[in-house]
């Protein structure tokens, strides 16, 4: 009896997606944005550890691109919760626990204000 073998790699067991509205930041080209999305890869190597996606990330100008989940950041606000758009703190608690049973601590990093940002820059 033979089994045919399966390409793709099996979904990670425990991955836990970034939900749509979530803040981000890119770790190495520093870009903020919002995830809008998931897109399904057929070819290339960086995907999510589900094996088959990457991330829609909504940036300035409502340019999207698409980046694999070890390269995010998640943004968190200075009560160390996740930012996910207009929801309740409620749903934001029960996110941000769900995020960092899963991703490394140094995943999560602050929000900056752009507008103390721009008025340290003036000085």
């Amino acid at each position: 009896m033979t089994t045919a073998s399966n390409t793709r790699p099996a979904p990670a067991e425990h991955w836990v997606r970034i939900p749509n509205g979530t803040r981000v930041r890119h770790r190495s080209e520093a870009y903020e944005g919002i995830i809008d999305g998931l897109t399904e890869i057929v070819s290339g190597t960086e995907r999510n550890p589900d094996g088959k996606t990457q991330y829609r990330v909504k940036v300035e100008g409502g340019t999207r691109l698409l980046v694999s989940e070890q390269h995010l950041n998640v943004l968190i606000d200075t009560n160390q919760l996740v930012l996910v758009g207009r929801e309740s703190e409620l749903y934001r608690r029960s996110l941000t626990t769900r995020l960092r049973a899963v991703l490394p601590e140094d995943r999560f990093v602050a929000a900056i204000d752009k507008a103390s940002a721009s008025r340290q820059k003036s000085r």
